[in-house]
This record gives C-alpha cells, sequence and structure tokens, in this order.
C-alpha cells in the first residue's frame, strides 16, 4: 500500500476515531516527456525570478494571493494549518442521507480510512458495522490541501472509504445543453428498452473493463525499441450508411446484440439429439400396433364361437 496522504481522526457525535487516510486507486496512464527533435535531449521546466531572472530554488518559493497585480498576500503554511475549523485534523461527519438523493457527478476521488493505532481498531469496526446496516450515505466535512471538503462515507469490503465531493456552486448547469423537446413514439421507447435488456449484465464486461489504448501503447513502444514492424489497427467495417428509420436502427441493433450473445437468428443453436426420443415412440407405436391385431384376432376367435 502506498504511505498516508494525510492523518486524523474521524468525528462521529461524541465518538473520535484515528485514522490515516490512503489513496484507494492509482493511474496506469503511459507517460511521455517533452525532448528536443534536434538532439533528444530532455526540455525541463525551471522556476525563475521575474526580478532577479534567476532560477529558484524550491525551499524558496511560497504560497501567495493576489490582490492587485502589484500587491500579493503571503499565505504559509502554518497560516492554513491554524485555521480556526474544527475540520482541519479531523473528518466530521454531519448527517446520514439517501444514496439516491446524491448526485454522481459531484462524487470525486476515493481514499481508504486505515484505523490508526490499536485503541482506533473497536470505534472503526463499529463505525464500520453500523454503515453495513444503515442504507444510507454518511455526509462529511475535512478541511484537506487548503481548503475546506465536503466527503462520503461508505463501506469496500472491510474498508471505510472516503469519496471527496463537489460543492453545489462547483457542478455546472446543464439546461442549455439539453436539446428542444421531441416527441419519441412509445413503441421505438419500448424498442430500446428491449435492447437494453438484451445488453444487459450482472457486472461490468470483462472485454469493457481493458484498457486498450494503454496497452496499444505499450506495444508500440516494445515494437519501435525493438525496431520491429509498427502494430495497426484493423480497417473499420464500412458504414451502413446514414439512419433515417430510428426503429429500424433499434431493431437492427438488438439483433446484433443477440448474435454477439449467442442468441438471434444467425447464432449458432446446437439441439439435443432426439433419436433415442424418436425410437422409443417407434416402439410403443409398435407395441400398441401388436396389440390392437391381438385384440382383433381374439374378436373374431370369439364370434366363430358364439356361431
Amino acid at each position: 500500500m502506498p504511505h498516508a496522504v494525510w492523518s486524523g481522526a474521524i468525528s462521529f457525535g461524541l465518538v473520535t476515531i484515528p485514522i490515516k487516510v490512503t489513496a484507494a486507486t492509482e493511474d496506469h496512464s503511459i507517460r511521455f516527456h517533452q525532448y528536443h527533435l534536434d538532439d533528444m535531449a530532455r526540455i525541463r521546466t525551471r522556476k525563475f525570478c521575474e526580478i532577479e531572472g534567476a532560477e529558484v530554488r524550491a525551499e524558496e518559493i511560497g504560497k501567495g494571493y493576489e490582490v492587485s497585480k502589484d500587491t500579493i498576500i503571503a499565505i504559509t503554511d502554518e497560516d492554513l494549518a491554524e485555521l480556526p475549523l474544527t475540520t482541519a485534523k479531523a473528518i466530521e461527519i454531519v448527517s446520514f442521507v439517501p444514496y439516491e438523493s446524491i448526485d454522481p457527478i459531484r462524487i470525486g476521488e476515493g481514499y481508504y480510512l486505515e484505523p490508526d493505532g490499536q485503541v482506533a481498531n473497536k470505534p472503526y469496526t463499529l463505525l464500520r458495522q453500523a454503515l453495513e446496516r444503515n442504507s444510507k450515505a454518511a455526509i462529511a466535512r475535512f478541511a484537506w490541501r487548503g481548503r475546506e471538503r465536503l466527503g462520503l462515507l461508505r463501506i469496500r469490503g472491510n474498508v471505510i472509504v472516503l469519496h471527496s465531493m463537489r460543492w453545489p456552486d462547483e457542478i455546472r448547469s446543464s439546461e442549455t445543453l439539453a436539446p428542444p423537446a421531441v416527441d419519441v413514439p412509445e413503441d421505438e421507447i419500448k424498442r430500446a428498452l428491449v435492447l437494453m435488456d438484451v445488453m444487459a449484465s450482472d457486472d461490468i464486461p470483462k472485454d469493457a473493463a481493458v484498457d486498450r489504448y494503454t496497452d496499444a501503447i505499450s506495444d508500440l513502444i516494445v515494437a519501435k525499441q525493438g525496431g520491429k514492424e509498427l502494430p495497426h489497427a484493423a480497417e473499420p467495417e464500412a458504414p451502413a450508411g446514414a439512419v433515417v428509420d430510428l426503429m429500424a436502427a433499434l431493431q437492427e441493433s438488438v439483433q446484433k446484440a443477440k448474435e454477439s450473445r449467442g442468441e438471434g437468428e444467425h447464432a449458432t443453436v446446437h439441439d439435443m439429439p432426439k433419436k433415442k426420443a424418436a425410437a422409443k415412440k417407434t416402439a410403443a407405436k409398435k407395441t400398441a400396433a401388436k396389440k390392437a391385431t391381438g385384440n382383433k384376432a381374439a374378436a373374431k376367435k370369439s364370434s366363430k364361437r358364439s356361431a
């Protein structure tokens, strides 16, 4: 696991739980460097003082707020650490709300919360078990990286996860992006629902959870390093043309989705052998025929005796 990026406590009413915070995700993207095309030398970014015209070391650089072009207010790390906030060193749970009331667009990065020390194990487990039995999300406040944030606490396995959340005023409005009102026939809506049902699965499909771009970049780098032929993308299928009939497009999409899952007209269907069942039926017919013949013969003999 990576090192802790923050340490403090969870405040749950009068219960305090010392915790450490570690990142729950990691980025596996391939990084590129900038270089000089003439001699392949690295291009580096250096920080210079505008007045002295000289490069400045990291320990000589501080934070400041620009009030005007000529006025900057210096803000130190000590200033930020001494802000009068109860959340400066605590993740303060303030409410429990229904999960469906939280817009997913507000949910950000996730972080694992680890109990810090043996004394934290019991209250940590208490909160985790309470969250497991509660159908609501825990909303919290915490101050981190120079600002107070809103957070969401949930359970993943046996660990409590903290998600940073956007403030309401940080979400841009989408009102101007929606198309004008359009009448959609009920049949097309039902066909779209059929397509959704055909494409439904219990979990994210394995082939969809593969980072093909990063894999392709890796193959490209390996090929260039070894002086091999560069990989090329497969020729895309020719487009079928502009879609005019939305219902026909939905119907074709349903058919293709069924075929990709082994269903539909063009899917390969393996029927169970029916020879044994047919043989049984034939044998049953023969038995029935013999019985009928025997019954007829018995009837003839009986009629002769009566005569």
